[in-house]
Formats: C-alpha cells, structure tokens, sequence
C-alpha cells in the first residue's frame, strides 16, 4: 500500500482511503483494495462477466452474499418460490458461492436477510475496513467507522476478479448535529432534516462524516440508519466515528476478532477517528434540539417536513423550475397546498428494509402498537431486515403485538422497499414507509410514499393517517 504523511492530520476517510490506496494513475483514479465485498441475488450478471473471461474470484474468503432482493417475504410463497424469475436469481446466487467457495447466508440459513442488515450483526463489517456491494445503500456500514459504498455491475466483476477497484477521491463533508435530540425523535428524523436542510444533491462527490453529541447519542442501530440514507444527499459515502458504542457491539459477534486479535484491532480501531486539527472540504452544522419526528409529503427525501407542519405552497417558493417541480409532485402525490400533514389518509403501511428493519426499530413499532388496532382499510406489514431479528423479536413477543393489532408479519427481505420481489403497492395507493426511497414507482407503479420512522409509520396504520407519533407515545 502506498505511505501517507502521518504526521499531516487527516479525516477518518483520508485515514482508510490511504490505507487502502494500491496504487495512482495520472489521471486521478486511484486502485483501492476491497476488505469486505457484500453481494445479493442480483449480482448474477458480474459472475457471468468472469466466466466469459475464464476468470475465478480472487479472494472469495472476503466475499460474503445473501439473497434479499429478489425473495417473497411471505412464508407460503417463499417455500414455494414459484416465481421462476425470482427463484433463477436466488438459485444463480446459491451455484456461484459453491463454485466459488464464498460465504452464503442462503434462504435455509440461520442468518439469512438484507445485506446491510446481515453484514454488521454478523460483525463482518468492522472499522477501518473499505466495504463494497452491487448497492447504492453500502454506506449503511459506514457506521462503525468504515468506508462503504455501492458500486455497479461491472465494478462488482471487476472486485470479485481483483479484490481491488479503481476509484476517484472524493472530497469531504462533516455534519455535526450538536444538543439532545428531542421526544420521539429518532436517527430516521436526523437524515431527513439533513437532507431536507442540503437537499438530495448537497453531498455530490463527498464522503460525509456526521458528527456532533447528537451523533454520539445514537445508539448503533440508529447510526446504521443514518448512514444508509446518506446516498438520498448525494453522499459517496457517509461514516461515523467508532467510540465505545461501536467496540460494544461489534464484540463478540461471529466474524468479529476474538482474543488477542480483538486487542490488536481496537487499538488500530482507536486510532481512525478525525484528528482534531482535520479539515474537510465542507462543513454543515445543525442543532439536534430542534429536530421535529418527520415525514415526506414529494417524490424525494428532501421533501421532508415536521409531522406539524403542511405541506408547501408553491406561491412562496420564489424559484420557478421548484415551484414546476412542487406541481408535478402534487399531481403525482394527489397533494394540495397548505393541507395539514397530520390530515392525509393512508391505505399501506410498510416497516422494514434496510434503514429501518432492526430490532430496535421494531421495538419502537411495536410499542406503538400493543393495545391498539391497525385502522379500518389499511393493509400493514412487518418485515424483519434479517433471521436473527426475526427471531429476537419473536423472543420478545413483539410478533405477537403486532399479529394482534392487525399487522402482517413477514419474513425477512428488502420487501416493499423496492419491490423486486413483486411486493408492491397498488397505482394509487398511499404508503408509510420507512425505507429509504420515495421515488415515483419505487413501491409500485403509481404508489404515492411517505417517509418516516417506524414509530411514526406505526402510528400511521393505527390512526389510517399521517400522524405526530409524540401523542400516541404519551398515550401508551
């Protein structure tokens, strides 16, 4: 690996960027080695690449996969897998790890789930390391303190051959959210003030490190969730600094070091954060304190506003190319100026994917839900990011409470996210959501998305509407 000044103070990215630099062209581009390469059922097209080429996996003992994009997360309809176009991806992906010899979470595995879910409880995503995936949300594992990012279909053949990828640097961005976040606000709530403060082409070229007390205070689950939306500002990548939060749950998790391993790691571990005196290319400061639970009401995350609030008017919007967007939106979304947000109707309610399909996530939900009933008219499920989560949640008898109020529960997978697996919402249907994307046909031609949090989507399917979840806690 190419030597950097060590005595030059340098971000956490310049850290792990220049650990990892094999080699530089004239142009620019810089040959980067691949610690961890994460690959789902989509990823066949990358194998059928190498093998026209008579080429093997490189290093398939850091290749690790599961089938998440393309699964029925209904039990009857994943034993039966009678979707011959889902099943060809998933068997496709069963004969590469056997030809390969690569480590698969397959359909019958104990681990089995979302990618982003499945790398960081199974501790194969550590700090330090520059993680890949077929993806655009790898930055999720930016969280522990590493850089993640998705890469194409040709860039994942040219990982799998190589185990290196030839990358530009990016240039760098700190956003420090400072104060105590308030009730009932979550890491959901953080990533889309953020973006609806820098809008969804604010990072472009950057590596964010977010950063702040408010950043501290998230629990792990919560900072995966914040990562993983950092694609939804333009972000390369986005990366929070390891603390004693990180070292605690990555401990003794199954591909985490152990023994004296462990030692040696943590000490290079403590060593990645931001020198003080770091510069980065820009910086972007919020107060956490003033963070409200919020919702999109357009067909981007940085359509977000306080669940209080309305939704905008465009007479007040001074620029004419946003106010033509905002109309577009409002057609598509079925949407009129100044209504209440509080006031919109739901028919779908999905909690899952891999922003927020964690036990913690799950845990929120359900206590919004023990007791209640899902409304009149609105169709709610509940998928597990992972086997693991699955089956804690079921330990904890969160399943139940959500059987009871009228949710569907799932098994694990990407679901309704985005809908690769047939899981959508029909043309018109209103859906809150706490995936990651609110594109137009992103859950369904036609389907109208509202981001939020599981606690706020929660209370959304048992009001049947948009709703400032911070009432119901008090109820509960």
């Amino acid at each position: 690996m190419i030597e950097a000044d060590a005595n030059e103070p340098r971000t956490m990215f310049d850290k792990i960027w220049d650990a990892h630099r094999v080699l530089e062209r004239e142009d620019g581009q810089t040959l980067l080695y691949v610690d961890r390469h994460l690959v789902h059922d989509g990823s066949a097209p990358a194998f059928e690449m190498l093998r026209k080429r008579g080429i093997s996996p490189r290093a398939p003992e850091r290749t690790f996969a599961t089938p998440d994009h393309y699964v029925s997360t209904d039990p009857t309809e994943r034993a039966a897998m009678t979707n011959e176009e889902n099943r060809g991806m998933v068997e496709a992906l069963e004969r590469n790890a056997a030809a390969s010899g690569f480590r698969l979470f397959g359909l019958k595995d104990g681990n089995q789930g979302i990618v982003h879910v499945v790398g960081p409880e199974t501790g194969i995503s550590q700090p330090g390391m520059l993680i890949v995936c077929g993806d655009s949300h790898t930055s999720t594992h930016g969280a522990l303190g590493a850089l993640a990012f998705g890469i194409g279909a040709t860039e994942v053949a040219h990982v799998l051959g190589s185990q290196t990828l030839w990358q530009r640097r990016p240039l760098t961005m700190r956003i420090t959210v400072d104060g105590e976040l308030g009730y009932g606000v979550t890491a959901k709530d953080v990533i889309l003030a953020i973006i609806a403060r820098i809008g969804t082409a604010g990072a472009t070229g950057h590596v964010m490190e977010y950063a702040g007390s408010a950043i501290r205070g998230l629990s792990m689950e919560g900072r995966l969730t914040l990562c993983n939306m950092s694609i939804e500002a333009g972000g390369r990548a986005g990366m929070v600094a390891p603390d004693e939060t990180t070292y605690a749950y990555i401990a003794g998790r199954d591909f985490a070091p152990k023994g004296a391993d462990w030692d040696t790691e943590l000490a290079r571990w403590r060593r990645l954060p931001s020198d003080p005196a770091a510069l980065f290319d820009r910086e972007v400061t919020l107060d956490g304190g003033a963070i409200a639970p919020m919702v999109t009401w357009g067909n981007s995350p940085e359509d977000a506003l306080p669940i209080d609030g309305s939704i905008p008017n465009p007479d007040d919007e001074p620029d004419a190319a946003r106010r033509a967007i905002m109309a577009d939106n409002f057609a598509y979304m079925g949407l009129t100026a100044d209504t209440p947000l509080e006031s919109i109707a739901v028919n779908r309610v999905f909690i899952g994917s891999c922003t927020n399909g964690r036990i913690e996530d799950l845990r929120a939900a359900a206590a919004i839900a023990q007791g209640r009933r899902v409304a009149e008219g609105v169709t709610a499920w509940v998928v597990p990011g992972s086997a693991p989560v699955k089956r804690q949640a079921e330990a904890e008898g969160l399943d139940r409470i959500f059987i009871e109020a009228g949710f569907d529960w799932r098994e694990a997978g990407c679901s309704m996210c985005l809908g690769t697996n047939g899981e959508i919402a029909a043309p018109g249907e209103r859906v809150a959501s706490t995936s990651n994307r609110n594109f137009r046909g992103r859950q369904g031609p036609g389907a109208r998305t509202h981001l939020m949090g599981p606690a706020m989507a929660a209370a959304a399917a048992i009001e049947g509407r948009l709703t400032d979840v911070r009432r119901l806690m008090k109820d509960a």
